[in-house]
């Protein structure tokens, strides 16, 4: 039986921040992951998930020393957000000049991110990469946890954390409920190119069937997320290459010009979730294995890295001459009260920017164009949202500051 002082479920982009996190701690750690990442090829194109990374978030990557492997493989800043609703002339604009940073945050492919960090991670002395490996079986006992794996191999530590997404299998073994609400639309992706170039910019146009982004990519390219009801996502996928981009650039007002190219599609589904507990004696849950939300405000992955840091602020003062107990419940508990009220008030607000916004109903319309026009007259509140949104304000982990 190999023994470890925590052992991570899921070596994904939050799994491995977690990771590297803790290893700088000088904990033994043991990254779990059912499957070996394909490794990132500069010379392959674009991968149709990707992530807007906050400065809170590049701010982790830099503490951990992941953020200069991710410049250098591909990441695309951008320096404007613009947002308008498609239903009347509301509009606000964000500039990173006025707030005197030198850009808004990065665009960067998922795959880059978790290649970034697994290259550290890798390299640190006591991390255990168990890949392919897949838990079986999970049991809590006083003094710790012990894993049992598909092949039989057995490990123990006195803490176990579940970074293994939103059909956790750590979440399921340790008998933690979800509450899960499905919102009847599917976020369909791909890369596109435009007539007119992005301008380095982050564009949002909110439509009554759901908001599509436009995101700026390095190559001059666009990587899309189009949130689309299930019937018109499904009718989208459907469509040829010719007539999704026509439906495409219609839908987005030909802010960009034409469409001039389309990669190939994908779509999945879109739901919020809440695990009724992140914490467990010995159990820990982070990122989508605790919570998800909607697509529409690119936080997901953000939220899911404020997680890992926290949890390794919280498990920094605990001693590593055996004195301590990383799996003591209370212990656990502090990052459970520090980050579930956040987590859950981006969901709710994200749910409510949903129905604000996808409703054509005429008192809805007036007030979210009534609304966006005023907040982006009103230069302090306008400058507080986007410092929060990207993690320049508010409460933060060590890591994040």
């Amino acid at each position: 039986m190999q023994v470890f002082d925590v052992v991570i479920v899921g070596g994904g982009m939050v799994g491995a921040t977690l990771g590297l996190a803790l290893a700088r701690q000088g904990r033994r750690i043991a990254v779990i992951e059912a499957r070996e990442p394909t490794p990132f090829d500069p010379a392959a194109d674009y991968d149709l998930r990707v992530s807007a990374i906050s400065r809170a978030s590049q701010r982790i990557f830099e503490h951990l020393g992941a953020w200069p492997g991710m410049l250098a493989r591909r990441a695309s800043p951008y320096a404007h957000m613009h947002v308008w609703d498609a239903t009347g002339n509301g509009e606000i604009h964000f500039d990173c000049a006025e707030l005197g940073e030198p850009n808004l945050g990065h665009i960067i492919e998922n795959r880059v991110i978790q290649d970034a960090l697994l290259e550290r991670l890798r390299a640190e002395d006591n991390v255990s990469w168990l890949c392919p490996a897949s838990l079986a079986a999970l049991a809590v006992e006083a003094d710790g946890a012990r894993l049992t794996m598909e092949d039989g191999c057995e490990l123990r530590a006195p803490l176990v954390v579940g970074a293994d997404g939103a059909r956790s299998r750590v979440r399921e073994l340790a008998g933690i409920d979800v509450a899960r609400q499905a919102y009847g639309q599917r976020g369909v992706v791909a890369t596109v190119a435009t007539e007119r170039p992005h301008a380095a910019t982050a564009w949002q146009r909110f439509l009554p069937t759901g908001p599509l982004a436009f995101l700026p990519l390095a190559d001059g390219r666009c990587s899309i997320v189009w949130s689309a009801d299930d019937a018109r996502a499904e009718a989208l996928m459907a469509m040829d290459d010719a007539r999704f981009a026509r439906e495409l650039g219609v839908a987005f007002g030909h802010r960009l010009g034409e469409i001039v190219s389309v990669s190939p599609r994908a779509a999945f589904p879109l739901a919020g979730s809440q695990a009724a507990a992140y914490v467990r004696p010995r159990i820990a849950l982070v990122g989508d294995a605790a919570h998800t939300i909607h697509p529409l405000a690119g936080q997901g992955a953000n939220l899911g890295f404020l997680d890992a840091a926290t949890l390794a602020d919280v498990l920094a003062g605990v001693p590593g001459d055996g004195r301590g107990d990383l799996g003591h419940h209370a212990l656990l508990r502090r990052y459970e009260r520090t980050r579930r009220g956040d987590n859950v008030l981006s969901m709710r607000a994200m749910e409510g920017f949903k129905l604000l916004f996808g409703n054509d109903l005429a008192p809805l319309a007036w007030l979210r164009n009534t609304g966006l026009a005023l907040t982006n007259r009103a230069g302090p509140v306008k400058h507080e949202l986007i410092r929060r949104a990207m993690g320049l304000s508010g409460e933060r982990p060590s890591l994040a500051r």
